[in-house]
């Protein structure tokens, strides 16, 4: 038999090697689960937001809402000098009834030349003819302005697109509001969703369709979603073009020291837990489940 000491010492190796396999078991386990495993650290949630300008200009009659209030598609936010827009109105309507009057003359004065073309000079009659054509052509210049204002009046009313969260506002009663110059962002409750950047070594785990799990920086509940769609190019940082030759001058790089581009992908939103606050620029984790089909490389996009 072995003695004990003898014994001790094969016990001490054998444990010693079985603890090096199992912590060489756990690095590479780690190591391919963090390469290779559809997870990323790296999201922000998401949403379109609308820069809302007024589409005509002038003095601020009317704000009725504030900043970081809740808005529904339609509301009025704020209103832009409802009174002199009414009198551009009452003023267009005006113009017509003067240029259809004036072109009512005009008709009637070039048909009566034309029944008389046998004792009038056509030189005349040209002239006549040209008056009324003139008086058509003020006539619907007249309409269009009209339309323009009646449209300006209703856009006085300055109305919220969609449904979402006016941010960064500070417009008072009083100012100048100047059409196509944004005066506040609204971000668009609807559009929500997560950007991804995920390891290109993690692509090949990953599809459309399949469900992932969203984990927001100080949010203790996790949100549910799907993949939804993966970019279709990046942005080459070495790539820069040569003004002479226009080829492309590419830094050299090692090929032992290769870093994975993180591509975005999309994360659409299904399920927000009661409570969890979505805020564009939020932090967010994705884990992707790669135990469900998903869709060809061919279809992702």
């Amino acid at each position: 038999m072995i003695p004990w000491e003898q014994s001790s010492r094969v016990l001490k190796i054998a444990l010693t090697l079985a603890l090096a396999v199992l912590g060489a078991f756990t690095l590479w386990h780690l190591y391919a689960y963090y390469t290779y495993s559809p997870q990323t650290r790296d999201g922000k949630v998401r949403a379109d937001v609308v820069a809302l300008a007024a589409d005509v200009s002038g003095r601020v009659d009317e704000v009725r809402v504030r900043d970081n209030q809740v808005v529904k598609h339609g509301d009025v936010l704020f209103v832009i000098d409802r009174v002199r827009l009414a009198n551009d109105l009452a003023e267009a309507k005006a113009s017509v009834a003067t240029a259809k009057a004036q072109l009512a003359a005009a008709e009637r004065e070039d048909k009566r030349y034309r029944g008389l073309a046998d004792v009038v000079a056509p030189q005349e009659l040209d002239v006549r003819r040209t008056a009324a054509e003139t008086a058509r052509a003020q006539y619907e210049q007249a309409i269009a302005s009209l339309d323009r204002a009646r449209i300006n009046l209703e856009r006085a009313e300055v109305r919220s697109p969609v449904n979402g969260i006016i941010t960064n506002f500070s417009l008072l009663p009083g100012a100048y509001a100047i059409a196509g110059q944004p005066v506040m962002a609204l971000v668009d409750q609807d559009s929500f969703y997560v950007a991804g950047y995920f390891e290109e070594t993690k692509l090949s785990r990953m599809g459309v369709g399949m469900p992932a799990t969203i984990h927001l920086m100080g949010e203790s509940r996790s949100l549910k979603g799907h993949v939804e769609g993966f970019a279709a190019g990046i942005e080459d940082r070495e790539r820069v073009t040569s003004t002479g030759t226009l080829l492309a001058n590419v830094n050299p790089t090692f090929s032992w020291v290769r870093l994975a581009q993180r591509i975005p992908v999309r994360i659409a939103i299904d399920e927000v837990p009661k409570g969890a606050t979505l805020i564009a620029g939020r932090t967010a984790t994705v884990v992707v489940d790669d135990s469900v089909p998903f869709l060809p490389t061919a279809e992702r996009h």
